[in-house]
């Protein structure tokens, strides 16, 4: 029977795109390329109705839960709610600053803009993550060791690039096809770290040429990032079921929810819920609230003691597991592939458009435009549409997070007009392609020097630096 519990709960807010797509004008600047992606009055929209109903009320609760009550908690954000609360609600942020400030409130680092970043580009994954630990620590004074990826996305590869970017622990769904005979209610970590043969030993001073030191990370970890699986069952019950009227365990109670605690088996629970959990998933007429203040005394009555996940790394950690990962990530989403979010024909060649998109961005070396091509990355733009050719709950769940706004375009339009998007961009992109820019500064001069600007040499572009 389990006697610790860890809880986390995640933040964020999707920069939701402009539909239908909007033409962007022949030349215009980053800034106007992005008013024409980005739907702001939208964003503004659902991010003050989130936070009348969830944010606010939810904030305040666990801020009494954690003083009152002695819950530990563990919290993420993601830089898109960052951003937008900096712009829309400042006494928000200051709000979530005074919770992430408690001595038993543990920052997790998630993903900057809940992008697919990881599987376009996983070196710039690393960097981008490394920053937002940077970021986070500037913004809320704490600065993250255990992280989570995007819609808590989880591979060998994956765990490669978090123990790059110096994580000790990692969070990830889980799913019985990755645990197999595995229970969830242990710590785990990926790799053994055997000693090396002879043979690399000898060779792994030689450093290449090639080598990219900005991704190494100098630290004394004992080993790569421990894993904790989040218990899908005990976590859904609260983040899906809770207010389903035809579900047999409805209504849910705070005393019944304890002892299925209580009486699960291993080392500790590992729960995982997005934020909105509490009044937007589940309005505050559904009890959610009043749930959640009768827990923590429920779960003292059987024993049962709250504990961040750092905590947790440091009581379990010499008897952590070694758990096999997948080359396919699992994620938390849907049935627990990627399958919930690459699918069907239209998540697809959106895919194919985000992939295309960060290309053509790349080859500009513009950082702003790279900035604009990984949000339009995010994980929500194909969350979005799952509901493409598809019913059932998977198909209901991804329907729900559709902008209203959009369905008065009918569902083709919607899958056309997103496309339309990502085209738009990669032809304003292309203005500023260093060979385009190049030829007009030439023909500006009217051929009076065939000699590159000097911003423009060969040896301070990205590509002869990666070559």
């Amino acid at each position: 029977m389990v006697a610790e519990l860890a809880i986390y709960t995640v933040v964020h807010q999707p920069r939701r795109l402009k539909l239908p797509a909007q033409p962007i004008p022949r030349g215009a600047t980053v800034e106007d390329i992005a008013h024409c992606l980005f739907d702001e009055r939208m964003n503004e929209h659902y991010f003050h109705k989130v936070a009348r109903y969830s944010y606010y009320p939810a904030a305040r609760m666990f801020l009494d839960l954690v003083r009152n009550k002695g819950l530990h908690l563990s919290i993420g954000f993601s830089l898109s709610f960052v951003r937008q609360a900096l712009v829309w609600d400042p006494a928000l942020l200051d709000l979530f600053r005074e919770l992430v400030a408690e001595e038993r409130v543990e920052l997790i680092g998630v993903e900057p803009y809940h992008s697919f970043l990881f599987l376009l580009d996983l070196p710039t994954f690393v960097l981008r993550m490394k920053w937002m630990s940077n970021e986070l620590e500037r913004i809320f004074g704490k600065r993250p060791v255990v992280t989570d990826t995007t819609e808590m996305c989880m591979s060998s590869w994956l765990h490669a690039a978090l123990d790059t970017a110096g994580f000790r622990g990692a969070v990830m769904d889980g799913r019985p096809w990755v645990l197999d005979w595995r229970e969830s209610t242990h710590l785990y970590r990926y790799s053994d770290e055997l000693p090396l043969p002879r043979l690399f030993e000898e060779k792994k001073t030689a450093r290449s040429r090639r080598t990219t030191p900005k991704l190494v990370v100098d630290n004394e970890r004992e080993s790569g990032p421990y894993l904790f699986t989040r218990h899908v069952e005990l976590s859904d019950d609260v983040g899906y079921r809770f207010s389903q009227r035809n579900w047999a365990s409805y209504p849910l109670f705070a005393n019944t929810y304890a002892d299925w605690i209580a009486n699960t088996q291993g080392d500790f629970l590992f729960l995982g819920w997005d934020f909105e959990t509490f009044g937007e998933h589940h309005s505050a007429d559904t009890g959610i609230f009043d749930f959640m203040h009768a827990l923590p005394d429920e779960l003292a009555r059987r024993g049962i003691q709250t504990y961040t996940p750092s905590i947790l790394l440091e009581r379990h950690s010499k008897q952590a597991n070694h758990l096999p990962l997948p080359a396919f990530p699992t994620t938390w989403a849907g049935s627990g592939g990627m399958e919930f979010f690459l699918g069907n024909s239209a998540q697809d060649a959106l895919f194919r458009l985000m992939g295309y998109t960060y290309g053509t961005a790349k080859l500009t070396e513009n950082p702003d435009l790279i900035d604009l091509a990984i949000w339009l990355a995010q994980s929500d733009n194909l969350h979005l549409i799952q509901w493409y050719g598809r019913g059932g709950a998977e198909a209901e769940v991804s329907a729900y997070f559709t902008p209203n706004e959009w369905w008065s375009l009918g569902s083709n339009h919607i899958i056309q007009e997103q496309q339309q998007v990502y085209l738009n961009a990669i032809q304003a992109m292309e203005a500023f392609l260093p060979a385009r820019t190049l030829r007009q500064a030439r023909r500006k001069s009217n051929g009076r020097t065939s000699r590159r600007p000097r911003e423009l040499e060969p040896e301070l572009s990205f590509l002869a630096r990666h070559a």
